[in-house]
């Protein structure tokens, strides 16, 4: 499995929103995205939630594919 690929069950601005109030201290810059350059994406969030490459993968595709539910 590709763990640079990220399966997205939503628009990645929708996505982007739910982290972002998630995540209070994360910023657009942060959460900048294009298809094809997820393991920017990936490592610029680990190194700012301090969290492991794999963890971020997880959290970014369960918030979006948890449509409209509370954190």
């Amino acid at each position: 499995m590709d763990t640079n690929k990220l399966i997205l069950h939503a628009p990645w601005e929708e996505v982007k929103e739910r982290i972002k109030e998630r995540n209070i201290g994360l910023t657009d810059e942060d959460l900048a995205y294009s298809p094809g350059h997820e393991a920017e994406l990936l490592e610029r969030l680990a190194r700012k939630m301090n969290r492991t490459h794999e963890e971020v993968r997880q959290f970014v595709e369960s918030v979006s594919y948890n449509r409209d539910v509370a954190s």
